[in-house]
């Protein structure tokens, strides 16, 4: 296996919903929901950097897709990483997230690896770590 991922699937309880955090809060850009002409087709799609796409996906379709009984959502196993390039920036992106209907479980502070971080839920409550690193200068 190629160490590769290219798309990152957040299973979600109201696709509208998280649409509207994800594009209209966090501005993410995307084409909306489409799939809607298949069963348990609809999704969102964002692109990210680098080839990367983040999807959202109904948690009822998404466990159906995989074979799997729906289960009820549990404390985060995983984050999903945001590298800023400053701790201003940081501070604006969990501010933005807030406004958006985010969940602050960790305000920004100095870290012990010498950056800077908080973390937020999304309406779903998955886990987010907004991030300055000083050792990981990023590209414009």
């Amino acid at each position: 296996m190629k160490p590769r991922i290219s798309l990152v699937t957040l299973g979600v309880d109201d696709l509208d919903a998280s649409l509207r955090f994800y594009r209209d809060g966090l501005g993410l850009a995307t084409q909306g929901i489409v799939g809607t002409e298949f069963e348990d087709g609809a999704v969102a799609f964002f692109d990210l950097q680098g080839g990367l796409k983040l999807a959202l996906y109904p948690r009822t379709s998404l466990a159906k897709d995989a074979g799997l009984p729906l289960g009820t959502p549990s404390e985060p196993a995983f984050s999903l990483g945001h590298n800023v390039s400053s701790k201003a920036e940081v501070d604006q992106v969990m501010e933005q997230a807030r406004q958006a209907g985010a969940v602050i479980v960790k305000p920004a502070r100095e870290t012990f690896w010498g950056g800077y971080a908080g973390y937020f839920r999304d309406p779903d409550g998955h886990l987010w770590e907004v991030a300055w690193n000083p050792q990981w200068p990023l590209p414009d």
